[in-house]
């Protein structure tokens, strides 16, 4: 008599494969948040760094319009003058560029089409305040000033001299300088401090 064959009883499935894969699953997500966060971020501060530069680009007009107030205003620029964002003396002490009040002087060139908002103030590199350069200030103190005061005798040939054997120098006017300090507001409350030091002949 032949045995008879039975089929085995299914093995019972205890669901492991189905709980590596959970958790795979979890940690594909947690990779993928991870990732989209670190591009958002990325993302976030290569568009602060472009508005950073935006704003020390706009910069370069504050300056310029300090530097034409200047050549167009050289016979008061001895006396300050608030009301256009001057003063004849250098700051007693450095100010808090970030302190609006810092500002309240400040002479409003205006905003460009990238929404960045351009300030400036001027100050004269002079120790007293409403002086001539060579003056004498309250108290017998002589006035110093950050001069660019020419030799008594013609200099040897310069730039934009002759450079021929012989050719004489020029003696050239002394020149007082000016610190052109200028503030550029942008998007997300981006702002640049930019200064600039220039000399206007006497």
């Amino acid at each position: 008599m032949k045995p008879v064959l039975r089929p085995m009883p299914p093995l019972r499935q205890r669901g492991v494969i189905l709980f590596i894969a959970l958790i795979v699953l979890v940690a594909m997500s947690l990779a993928g948040i991870a990732i989209m966060r670190s591009v958002d971020t990325a993302t976030l501060i290569a568009g602060n760094l472009a508005f950073k530069q935006g704003t020390i680009q706009s910069s370069d007009n504050g300056i310029e319009q300090g530097y034409q107030w200047l050549l167009a205003n050289r016979p008061t620029l001895p006396n300050t003058n608030l009301a256009q964002g001057y003063f004849s003396s250098r700051p007693g002490a450095e100010p808090n560029w970030n302190d609006p009040a810092s500002w309240a002087s400040a002479i409003l060139v205006g905003t460009d089409a990238a929404g960045n908002t351009v300030s400036y103030l001027i100050h004269r590199m002079c120790n007293c305040a409403n002086t001539n350069y060579n003056g004498t200030c309250a108290g017998g103190v002589p006035q110093q000033c950050a001069l660019d005061n020419p030799a008594a005798t013609a200099p040897p040939p310069g730039a934009g001299d002759s450079f021929v054997v012989g050719a004489p120098g020029y003696l050239q006017d002394p020149m007082v300088y000016y610190r052109i300090t200028v503030r550029a507001q942008g998007p997300r409350n981006t702002a640049s401090y930019v200064q600039s030091m220039v000399a206007i002949a006497l």
